[in-house]
C-alpha cells in the first residue's frame, strides 16, 4: 500500500505494517523524483542526463531494501509533508517528530518515544550516526531530509544497540533536483534565520548542500513561563553537504558531512534569593536575574560509503566518524551562593565506525540479510569546580572556596553483528527470523545474543496484521558516562548523599509489539498497536548539577507498555491525521549512579516500582492541510496528559495536561522579476497556552521549563 503526497500535502501517518509506510510507490508515475522522467532543469538536453537519474533512483531503492521495517512500525514525512507544517523546514527535527504517536516533548528538545528516556538511533541515509554530547542544540535539520521515518516496536535484526526508535533520515540529491533556494525567517522574541540549499548533476557526480544560522532570544524553554526570559539569547549554526559519484550501473560512491555549532545562555528565573546559608567573603546575596552562565556546544560528523547494487546481492559499506564537544562556563560567585558548587565542565568525544549491511535475494521465498558494526570511542573530560569547606554537620568553614579537579579519559569499543531471513512461506504471508550479536567494552564490558521474529500477515490489500518479538540489549551512552571521584568532593558543600558510584550497565529487555492497519476506505486509514517491555537494568537518564550533561543511570528493573491509534484522512487537496497515544513506564531500585541521589530516594525505590520522570501517560498530536490554488493553509496540535513531577512520593504526581496549537499560510507567489518565491507566516502556540515541561522536582529533573509562548513568525524563501 502507498500514498502519494504532493508538495501542497501534509501527511503524517502511522501505517503499523511492515510494508505500510507513507511512502511514493516505485510504480507510480507521480512517486519519480523530480527529473526522473529526464526534465532536470537546464540540463535536461544533454543525452546522459536521464539515464543517470534513472540509475540514481534504482540505487536509491536498492538501498532502502537492504534495510526495510519488516514488522516494526512506521511513521514517515516526505519533504512535502515536512514544508507544509506550521514553520515548514525552519522547525527543528525535535518538533517535526512530536507529530508522531507516542512522542512525548521534554525540556532542552528531548524526545521520549513509548515512555523511553532517550534510547534513539539516528541514520542518514542507512548510515548509523553516533550520538554526540549534546544538551540544547538539534545538529540534525529536516532541511536536508528528502523524508524523515520514525520506526519503533519489535525491531528488525539490523536494528540494535538504541532501540526505542531509528529515526531514518533519506537526504536530498542532486541527481533529482538542479537548483535551491535562499530564505529569510523570523519574528518573536527577535527570531532571525537565514538559510540556502543548493543542488545539482555533472555528469555521474550528484550533490546537494545546505546550511542555516539562527538568533533567537529564546534559546532555551523559559524556567518562569514568560514570554522574554532572563539570559536566554542563543545562535546556532549547522551546515551539511552530500556528494554521489554514479561510477556505473550497479555502483555509486558517496561522501557526507555535517557541522552544528551552538553558544546558549541558561536563562534565570527572577526575584530568587539564596537559600543554603553560604557566604562568599562576606557576602550572602546574588540577583538571580544577574546570574551569567554559558554553554557551547560542537558536533561534527562525516560518513563514506560504497553502494554495489546487483540483480541478487546488495550490499553498502560505510566508514564514519563524529566529533563532539560541550563547554559549560559558570558564574563563580551565584553559583557557590545558590548550590554550593560552580563548576566549569569541559567534555569531549570522538567516535568513528565501520559499517557494513547487505542482502541477498536466494529465491522467491528467501532473502537474507546480514551485517555488521564496529566502532571505538574516545570520551573525555576535564571539570573544575569551586566548593565551600564544610564541617560533620555540613556548616561552612571559612568563607573562602577551594578547588576541586576531576579529569578523567576513556576509550570504549563495541561490535554489532546480525543475521535474518525474510521468508515468504505462504501467500500474503512473510515471516522474518534473525538474530544479533552485541558486546562492548567501556566503563564495563558486556554483551548479549538477541533474537528477534516479526509475523506479517496481509489478508486483503486493505488489512495488515504484524506481531513480533524482540530481545533487546542497551549500552550506556559512553559518551556520558564519567568516572566521577565521590571522595573528592567529601567533607564540601557539595558533597554527595551516597558514596556509592557503580557503572551504568547495559539494559536487557523483552519487547512485545502486536499491531492492524485497516484502510476503511480510499481516504480513511486507522491503525492500532500495541507494546509491552520488560527490562533489566533499565536505563535512565538525569541532570545532577549546574552543566547540562545527562548522566545515564539505571534501576533494576522497569516495565513500558502501551497502545498506539492512529488516523489519516486524506482527499483531494485535504490531507489530515490524528495520533492518540497512552503509555506507563516505570522502574525499581537505582542500581548504578547512586551519589547523583538523596538518600531518602534511594531508600523508597529500593522497595518500590515509581513513575519514571518522563512517564506521560497520554500524548496526541494531529495535523491538517488544505491547499488552494497557489496557497497553502496548514494547522497542527500537540496534547500532553504532563510528564511526573514529585509529590507524596518519587515521581508520585503529574503536571497539568496541555494543547498547543499552531497555524500557517504559504503563498506561492511568480513575480514578473524575481521569479517564484514563498511567503509564509505562522503562529505558534495560537491561544498562548502557559504551560509547564517540568517544573524542577522529580528524580534526575533539573530546572523548571516552560512550553514556548505565543509566536509570530514570517519567512521569505526565493526558489532559483
Amino acid at each position: 500500500m502507498a500514498f502519494k503526497v504532493g508538495r501542497a500535502g501534509i501527511l503524517g501517518v502511522i501505517l503499523l505494517g511492515s510494508v505500510s509506510t507513507v511512502a511514493l510507490a516505485a510504480d507510480d508515475p507521480a512517486a519519480e523524483p523530480a527529473g526522473a522522467s529526464g526534465q532536470l532543469g537546464n540540463n535536461s538536453a544533454s543525452g546522459p542526463i536521464p539515464e543517470i537519474v534513472i540509475t540514481a533512483k534504482r540505487l536509491l531503492d536498492a538501498r532502502n531494501s537492504i534495510q526495510p521495517e519488516l514488522g516494526a512500525s512506521s511513521y514517515k514525512l516526505d519533504e512535502a509533508a515536512l514544508e507544509a507544517q506550521p514553520g515548514g523546514l525552519n522547525n527543528g527535527l525535535n518538533q517535526v517528530m512530536l507529530q508522531a504517536p507516542g512522542v512525548a516533548q521534554d525540556s532542552f528538545g528531548q524526545l521520549h518515544i513509548r515512555g523511553e528516556h532517550a534510547n534513539l538511533q539516528y541514520r542518514i541515509n542507512g548510515v548509523i550516526l553516533p550520538e554526540g554530547i549534546s544538551g540544547f542544540g538539534q545538529t540534525l535539520s529536516p532541511r536536508f531530509a528528502h523524508s524523515v521515518s520514525l520506526v519503533t516496536g519489535a525491531l528488525p535484526a539490523q536494528y540494535g544497540l538504541r532501540t526505542a526508535g531509528i529515526i531514518d533520515i533519506q537526504t536530498k540529491s542532486g541527481a533529482f533536483d538542479n537548483g535551491g533556494d535562499i530564505s529569510v525567517y523570523g519574528g518573536s522574541y527577535n527570531t532571525l534565520q537565514t538559510s540556502f540549499d543548493i543542488s545539482g548533476s555533472s555528469g555521474t557526480l550528484n550533490y546537494f548542500a545546505s546550511g542555516d544560522f539562527k538568533t533567537s532570544g529564546v534559546g532555551i524553554e523559559s524556567p518562569d513561563g514568560s514570554g522574554k526570559p532572563n539570559h536566554d539569547r542563543t545562535e546556532n549554526g549547522r551546515g551539511f553537504v552530500f556528494v554521489q559519484d554514479i561510477l556505473d550501473p550497479d555502483t555509486q560512491v558517496s561522501l557526507m558531512a555535517g557541522t552544528e555549532r551552538g553558544q546558549f545562555q541558561i536563562p534565570t528565573r527572577s526575584g530568587q534569593s539564596p537559600s543554603l546559608g553560604y557566604s562568599f567573603n562576606g557576602q550572602t546575596d546574588y540577583p538571580s536575574e544577574k546570574i551569567d552562565e554559558d554553554q557551547r556546544e560542537i558536533t561534527h560528523y562525516a560518513a563514506a560509503t560504497y553502494l554495489k547494487a546487483l540483480d541478487a546481492v546488495t550490499v553498502q559499506s560505510s566508514i564514519y566518524g563524529r566529533y563532539s564537544s560541550l563547554w559549560f562556563k559558570p558564574d563563580p560567585v551565584p553559583d557557590l551562593l545558590y548550590n554550593g558548587i560552580s563548576q566549569e565542565a569541559y567534555r569531549r568525544s570522538i567516535a568513528g565506525g565501520w559499517q557494513t549491511d547487505g542482502s541477498w535475494v536466494v529465491n522467491d521465498q528467501h532473502t537474507l540479510r546480514a551485517g555488521l558494526l564496529l566502532q571505538v570511542e574516545r570520551s573525555s573530560g576535564k571539570t573544575t569546580s569551586q566548593v565551600f569547606p564544610v564541617d560533620d554537620s555540613g556548616a561552612q568553614i571559612g568563607s573562602t572556596p577551594t578547588t576541586v579537579r576531576d579529569d578523567f579519559g576513556k576509550t570504549g569499543y563495541s561490535e554489532s553483528v546480525y543475521i535474518q531471513d525474510e521468508w515468504k512461506f505462504a501467500p500474503n504471508w512473510t515471516l522474518n527470523v534473525g538474530g544479533r550479536f552485541d558486546s562492548f567494552q567501556q566503563f564495563d564490558s558486556e554483551s548479549q545474543f538477541s533474537p528477534r521474529v516479526n509475523l506479517v500477515w496481509q489478508p486483503t490489500q486493505k488489512t495488515t496484521l504484524h506481531a513480533g518479538y524482540s530481545r533487546y540489549f542497551t549500552p550506556p551512552p559512553f559518551e556520558l558516562v564519567s568516572n566521577t571521584a565521590v571522595s573528592k568532593y567529601a567533607g564540601t558543600s557539595a558533597a554527595a548523599a551516597s558514596s556509592v558510584n557503580d557503572a551504568p550497565k547495559a539494559e536487557r529487555a523483552h519487547y512485545f509489539d502486536v499491531g492492524i492497519e485497516q484502510k476503511l476506505t480510499d481516504a480513511l486509514t486507522v491503525g492500532l498497536d500495541g507494546y509491552y517491555k520488560k527490562s533489566k537494568n533499565m536505563l535512565d537518564e538525569g541532570q545532577f548539577g549546574a552543566p547540562i550533561i545527562l548522566t545515564p543511570f539505571n534501576y533494576d528493573e522497569g516495565t513500558q507498555k502501551g497502545v498506539e491509534l492512529s488516523l489519516t484522512y486524506a482527499v483531494d487537496n485535504f490531507q489530515s491525521y490524528a495520533n492518540f497515544a497512552v503509555s506507563k513506564a516505570e522502574g525499581k531500585k537505582i542500581v548504578s549512579s547512586q551519589f547523583s541521589f538523596s538518600q531518602d530516594d534511594l531508600d523508597y525505590i529500593s522497595n518500590h516500582f515509581i513513575p519514571v520522570d518522563h512517564d506521560q501517560r497520554f500524548t496526541a498530536s494531529a495535523g491538517a492541510s488544505y491547499r488552494i490554488d497557489k496557497t497553502l493553509l496548514t494547522t497542527d496540535l500537540i496534547y500532553g496528559s504532563g510528564l511526573r513531577a514529585d509529590g507524596a512520593t518519587p515521581n508520585g504526581a503529574a503536571l497539568a495536561g496541555y494543547v498547543q496549537v499552531n497555524l500557517g499560510v504559504v503563498q506561492t507567489l511568480n513575480l514578473p522579476t524575481v521569479g517564484l518565491m514563498d511567503v509564509r507566516f505562522d503562529v505558534i502556540n495560537l491561544f498562548d497556552e502557559k504551560y509547564e515541561i517540568r517544573d524542577g522536582t522529580g528524580v534526575g529533573v533539573g530546572a523548571p521549563q516552560y512550553g514556548p509562548r505565543r509566536g509570530f513568525y514570517f519567512g521569505l524563501t526565493k526558489m532559483f
